[in-house]
């Protein structure tokens, strides 16, 4: 027994001294200049074992009992490095990291990845940085990121969609966004794609489906040798988004989080003073020949008045929370997270909020052959304003009481120009949208042998969306409608299916010729369905959208389905000789159901050169440059957005009358074009990279010329063919321009900075519009021939005409009722009439005469701080919202220009005469400088030193404080000049009328890592 007790002693007493005596290495890690590196991961090669290095780049690793063994120790911005342990050591290791040099940095492509070396096609990549901002979607983190891609945010409502070019606008009626490849799987983001079609308000951007936080890496394709692998969807450039996948022997548990609060930009300056509003009114009705409205003392009875915006504009609070694991070992690689974003308007009762979840994961079943999945799910949901809420807003008198005496919402102003109370609407009035989103894609890769791989990935987005609305019958746009109260409730139910099967071959030969080659072939197909049904005249406004059957009136049901197709056979050759001379041969062909019969296949060929210079024997004297290379390309590309079905002849329901009894009959509504093809888009680009000084400079330029031919245009036909027009491929555009990236480590060392400039220019001009047709004008609007897309048309304006012109002799638009304080306009042709025809002119240009941005990161010790400034310069706004507030009517609330009105006793020459039935004129007082630069983003962020985050187990502990839009230099009088109330209308941009306006944001937030 007592034998027995002394070997148990023994054995406990050996696993204590095992376990507190266990054998270790130590090391440093340090760069080149001897500074150490925090941060470093060290791992035993072929396990899970691993550590961080600490503040003073010191790390201890238990080791393995089976010697030798490999450490890797990595971090961003340096190369990797590989130690072989043989035996322990009483002196640390010393491990000397060498900074990651820019060439051998791997980019994602179109169907595959490239060292940045060996590219020879036009790549901007987007700083992590930019996705650390407080967005809604990752497609607002391009903002002034990348040379060449021009982002709009058209509303400010959460969650709504932006506008994105890529050199530019291809298309006049076509689609103009990028295609985006989310890990493969392409999504062309197009508004309305996911709508049921009920919301009246800006439409939800269904990428804001993806959290930001998910993403990796961000690469933009803009020239044809990158984008022409994707075919008939790459005219408008390609953005690839990879999201984060695990790495073996890093196992990490963090968590994210972030709140803050949302203040509008500004406000717009209107009358909020009810006496002098009063007196305008006054003078408005006398200048029309029509009595007071008010008495004087009904004006000195009228009080302060009532300030719309304020009631309506609030603190809005924002926050996201996100937990996320990743590591894996040398067989599986993970990473799952899970999100919860919500952004609350600034605008009363409007609201967007996301549930998202993320799962990677690749798994080794052999050195041949390996799996993986990439699955993410989201539910999105917001309330949105109505479209009209911002107008109503600004146009309401203030002399118009938010509440009535017995606490109740106004109906509506009382005066000549019906306004509903927007503060009712906002509050009162439901608008509501839910989107399930599941986007997912699983593939298998095979090596048959050395260099050849073979892939095959099945993927599917599905899109449910359901819309509900309703509006009461006590608020104005409810009590107007014939019978009083509306309820609408909409779903669409949207899928995609792909499938795509790749052939990869990569060899080298005597370490002089390397050969990377890709074939496939690829399938997508596109369905959805959706209905909308309403009704009116409920009995009570309690079960609001609820209970349609309670509404004593229907509305006339909708319902609709749609699909299309898409095969694809693609290939691309890539050969470098001794990496000095690399050649790019790549093509697709694409066969549409989109289009005609005769045109259902487009071919899409390009090729391309790049010179690695600074390999040259002739450069290698020259320390200071650190990479030289020179890139030339060309190709084709193509556009199919353009709806389904409009090549062939379709039949359209109408509601006839006889007898007294309602029949519904089919008849023609458009004809059959057998020969409808692609928009094609040919594109040039040569470009230069250079690195200087170990890699400290480094310069990115490219210029280029794009030219769309065969436009997708609705063209007139003769009326005998039963129709005013047809889709029809005649017409050209041109885009041209260049692009400067520079990135430079200015300071290294315990303090640190690093610059990223970005500065694009695009020129861009209408070439043709085919069949004799010279311009197309929609609203303030024109594509004119020799001029650019977003061109604005209307009257110049020359001032106002003065007691003592000689009227009846000088050029007006309506001599009989033309008086003194009305405003002149420049007679054009010098007829001596100011006609339409003959004297409406370009007034300006939506599009910049150049725009960038500029991030500085700076870091000393455990602080860190990034400011980012973007702008444009050049472009013009027409401000729509500003006409109608001049208008001057007294019928609604007017600008405070209004106070410096004309008047026999004040001629002034700028704001023209209060009159009651003025019609609103296109000219080129309301086309308005739209250049602004911004403080897009400012982060202070602290990292809590090791011992005191150790007290927790974490690796590391993150605290920062946050502001975006802290402010804005310009000399534009609207809320914003970011702003297109055509949303990704190419032909009506830079509209300014209605939009709710963007906001500004503070916050705090704190990441922790175990």
């Amino acid at each position: 027994m007592m034998k027995k007790y002394i070997y148990l002693t023994l054995f406990f007493s050996g696993l204590f001294f095992n376990a507190y005596a266990q054998e270790v290495v130590t090391g440093v890690v340090k760069d080149a200049t001897g500074q150490t590196i925090p941060g470093a991961t060290v791992v035993i090669k072929g396990t899970s074992k691993y550590v961080s290095s600490d503040l003073d780049g010191k790390f201890s690793i238990a080791a393995l009992k089976d010697f030798p063994f490999t450490l890797q120790i990595n971090i961003t911005g340096y190369q990797q490095q590989e130690i072989d342990i043989y035996e322990l050591s009483d002196e640390p290791a010393e491990i000397i990291l060498k900074t990651a040099n820019v060439l051998d940095e791997v980019v994602v492509i179109g169907y595959g990845t490239q060292k940045k070396g060996d590219i020879t096609g036009s790549v901007s990549s987007v700083p992590q940085l930019a996705l650390k901002q407080p967005i809604s979607s990752f497609d607002r983190a391009l903002q002034g990121a990348a040379a060449g891609v021009q982002v709009t945010q058209v509303s400010g409502q959460p969650g709504a969609a932006v506008s994105i070019r890529i050199r530019g606008g291809n298309s006049i009626t076509g689609g103009n966004e990028p295609l985006y490849v989310i890990d493969g799987f392409p999504v062309y983001n197009s508004n309305g794609d996911a709508s049921a079609g009920v919301t009246a308000g800006p439409s939800i951007n269904a990428l804001a489906s993806l959290n930001p936080s998910d993403i990796e890496s961000i690469e933009v394709l803009k020239d044809a040798s990158a984008t022409a692998i994707y075919g008939s969807r790459g005219a408008n450039g390609v953005v690839l988004i990879t999201t984060k996948k695990g790495k073996a022997g890093q196992n990490t548990l963090t968590y994210d989080a972030y709140y803050g609060t949302q203040q509008v930009l500004k406000k717009i300056d209107v009358m909020t003073n009810a006496k002098d509003w009063a007196i305008l009114k006054n003078e408005a009705r006398a200048n029309s020949g029509k009595a007071p409205y008010y008495t004087q003392d009904q004006i000195n009875g009228l009080g302060e008045g009532t300030d719309w915006q304020d009631a309506a504009f609030r603190s809005a609070s924002i926050q996201n929370h996100q937990i996320s694991m990743t590591g894996g070992d040398d067989k599986t690689r993970y990473a799952i997270s899970g999100n919860y974003f919500k952004q609350k308007g600034v605008l009363l009762n409007t609201d967007f909020e996301r549930y998202s979840g993320r799962v990677n994961l690749e798994r080794d079943f052999s050195e041949k052959f390996k799996v993986g999945v990439n699955l993410t799910a989201s539910k999105i949901s917001a309330q949105v304003a109505n479209a009209g809420v911002v107008n109503a807003l600004l146009a309401m008198p203030p002399a118009v009481n938010i509440r009535d005496a017995s606490g109740k919402y106004t109906y509506q102003s009382e005066f000549e120009t019906p306004l509903g109370n927007p503060i009712a609407t906002l509050e009162k009035e439901i608008n509501y949208t839910e989107t399930y989103r599941f986007l997912g894609n699983a593939y298998g890769e095979y090596a048959f042998f050395d260099g050849l791989v073979a892939k095959v990935s099945f993927g599917t987005d599905i899109i449910n969306n359901k819309q509900n609305r309703f509006i009461p019958s006590d608020i104005y746009q409810g009590a107007n409608s014939n019978p009083t109260g509306k309820a609408y409730v909409g779903s669409k139910f949207a899928s995609t299916w792909l499938n795509e099967n790749t052939l990869s071959y990569s060899k080298t030969i005597n370490d002089k010729h390397s050969l990377n080659v890709v074939v496939g072939y690829t399938q997508q197909a596109f369905e959805t369905e959706s209905a909308i049904a309403g009704s009116q005249a409920f009995i009570t406004d309690q079960l609001s959208y609820n209970d349609l059957a309670s509404g004593s009136v229907y509305t006339q049901p909708e319902s609709g389905s749609s699909a299309w197709a898409l095969n694809s056979y693609l290939g691309r050759i890539n050969y470098s000789i001794d990496q000095k001379y690399i050649f790019t041969v790549s093509g697709r062909a694409d066969g549409s159901s989109r289009f005609g019969k005769d045109k259902k296949w487009g071919y899409f060929p390009s090729a391309a050169f790049a010179w690695n210079i600074s390999k040259e024997d002739f450069l290698s004297s020259y320390k200071t440059i650190s990479n030289l290379k020179v890139r030339l390309s060309a190709g084709v590309t193509g556009n199919q957005e353009i709806g389904q079905y409009l090549s062939l002849a379709t039949l359209g329901s109408n509601t006839y009358f006889f007898g007294g009894q309602t029949y519904v009959g089919f008849a023609p509504n458009r004809i059959a074009n057998p020969d409808l093809g692609w928009e094609t888009t040919a594109q040039y680009d040569a470009g230069i990279d250079l690195s200087l000084y170990k890699n400290r400079i480094n310069f990115v330029f490219d210029a280029y010329l794009k030219k769309t031919t065969n436009l997708l245009l609705n063209v007139p036909i003769p009326y005998t063919s039963g129709q005013t027009t047809a889709l029809q491929n005649y017409g050209s555009v041109e885009n041209k321009g260049i692009e400067l990236g520079i990135n430079t480590e200015n300071l290294t060392g315990p303090f640190s900075w690093n610059t990223n400039f970005v500065f694009s220019v695009n020129r861009n001009k209408v070439l043709t519009l085919g069949d004799g047709a010279d311009y197309i004008i929609s609203g303030a609007n024109i594509a004119q021939v020799g001029q650019p897309l977003g061109t604005f048309y209307g009257y110049q304006t020359n001032g106002l005409f003065q007691t003592g012109d000689d009227i009846a002799n000088l050029p007006t638009i309506n001599p009989a009722t033309t008086k003194p304080g009305d405003r002149r306009y420049i007679d054009i042709n010098g007829d001596g009439k100011i006609t339409q025809a003959d004297d409406r002119t370009f007034i300006g240009n939506a599009q910049p005469k150049f725009q960038g941005g500029i991030t500085n990161t700076l870091s000393y010790l455990n602080f860190d701080l990034s400011i980012f400034f973007q702008g444009t310069y050049g472009n013009k706004v027409f401000n729509q919202n500003k006409q109608q507030l001049e208008l001057l009517t007294g019928q609604q609330n007017a600008s405070v220009t209004a106070y410096e009105r004309w008047t026999p006793t004040n001629p002034t020459n700028d704001v023209q005469r209060a009159f009651e039935d003025p019609a609103p004129v296109n000219t080129s007082r309301y086309v308005e400088d739209g250049s602004f630069l911004r403080l897009k983003n400012i982060t202070l962020g602290y990292n809590l030193p090791k011992n005191i985050a150790a007290k927790i187990h974490s690796n590391q502990i993150k605290v920062y404080v946050s502001a975006a839009n802290v402010f804005t230099w310009t000399k534009y009088t609207g809320f914003d000049p970011e702003v297109s109330r055509n949303e990704q209308s190419t032909l009506n941009q830079g509209i300014d009328y209605s939009i709710y306006p963007s906001s500004k944001s503070f916050l705090a937030g704190l990441s922790i890592s175990f």
